[in-house]
């Protein structure tokens, strides 16, 4: 049995709607614990608690025609051990697809792990892929960036093992949309990058209503705009809206929603537990959980589009806003301090710039140890 889930193979309940013949378990019932859960007929999520920098999720579609993986991990370590834990599925049903939802490394430096699998990801994200190698998580432990942010550095980075790590490039590329066919389920990919990376997408199961949502969502943990626009990022969030069952296509973020656990009782048409939506990092969610995320862009988006006309500089919008009332409910998620790269993302929309990874370490690093 997958944990929080029931034995594999079992029969689902009668009673299935015509749209969704394969009903999803309701997300509460399955618990926020390392290793892989059964979320409806035939699909998986793999959890790593507690979401921070590199512990991501993952998803699995087994049919008997074989199974796609959507995403593998931050590296061939970690990528084993979840392989290994869904060997009971796959064993009798391989992977023949894997899916990478967008290029950070830990989505997709543990595809060397699964050389006879189709790799499919977005042109964009394709191209970042080869722009990022392992070699630069090795490069960024190794550089000397002063004792606070070699600290930080280490404390998100250096549990993870990056030396030897080869990434085959992609072996199917596309731009918009592509549905696949698996056993007979369609498997419905949606670019909406740029956003957090270049090249998002989201994965779609349209006969569950489960969705894999790679980075567009973190839950109780800070979004990070490595890309942007961020109005990309917000539309997003309303993509995933239209696609989970039941949900509002226009809803606009919802402010009774809990921030510090992405959950609330105002999820008015989302329908009680029918849609499991897995996020790329944290626990599973619903719509609520979506709209907290949205939240918190149309809140970076607007206080910072204020912070500028009132001529503060980026770091000087930082200071100002960490500080701010309308800050303090999104300070009690994980890793916070990436408002510091947050901001500067908002101001690069608004009149240009750059910075450097090393440097944007720097920012959060700093923040963090300010508090």
């Amino acid at each position: 049995m997958a944990a929080g889930g029931r034995p594999t193979g079992e029969a689902l309940p009668r009673g299935r709607s015509a749209e969704i013949p394969y009903e999803a378990i309701p997300y509460e019932a399955i618990p926020y614990e390392a290793g892989l859960h059964e979320v409806a007929d035939g699909v998986f999520a793999y959890l790593q608690p507690d979401g921070g920098w590199g512990w991501s999720n993952a998803g699995l579609l087994a049919t008997d025609d074989g199974s796609v993986l959507v995403d593998t991990l931050f590296d061939q370590v970690l990528t084993r051990k979840m392989l290994d834990a869904m060997a009971p599925v796959i064993g009798t049903r391989p992977i023949g697809t894997v899916v990478n939802t967008h290029a950070n490394g830990d989505h997709c430096y543990g595809n060397g792990l699964l050389p006879d699998a189709e790799i499919v990801t977005t042109e964009a994200a394709a191209r970042e892929m080869g722009a990022v190698p392992p070699s630069a998580l090795v490069a960024l432990l190794a550089a000397d960036m002063g004792e606070v942010t070699n600290d930080y550095v280490q404390r998100a980075f250096g549990g993870f093992t990056f030396e030897g790590i080869e990434v085959p490039e992609p072996t199917r590329t596309f731009t918009g949309t592509l549905d696949l066919e698996v056993g007979g389920r369609r498997v419905s990919l949606q670019q909406v990058g740029p956003a957090h990376t270049a090249g998002d997408l989201l994965v779609h199961l349209p006969d569950t209503g489960v969705v894999f949502a790679g980075d567009i969502l973190f839950i109780n943990g800070t979004p990070i705009v490595w890309d942007g626009p961020i109005a990309n990022w917000v539309a997003a969030c309303d993509r995933i809206l239209a696609l989970t069952s039941n949900a509002a296509t226009d809803a606009p973020a919802d402010a009774s929603a809990d921030a510090s656990t992405g959950t609330g009782a105002a999820n008015a048409g989302t329908g009680a537990g029918a849609v499991v939506i897995v996020p790329g990092h944290g626990p599973l969610t619903d719509a609520a959980g979506v709209r907290a995320v949205r939240g918190y862009l149309t809140w970076l988006e607007e206080a910072c589009r204020s912070t500028h006309a009132a001529g503060l500089t980026a770091a000087e919008a930082v200071r100002e806003l960490v500080t701010s009332e309308t800050f303090q409910p999104y300070r009690e998620w994980g890793e916070w301090e990436r408002l510091a790269v947050n901001v500067r993302a908002a101001y690069r929309e608004i009149d240009g710039g750059d910075e450097s990874i090393p440097n944007l370490f720097e920012a959060m690093a700093a923040l963090a140890a300010s508090s």
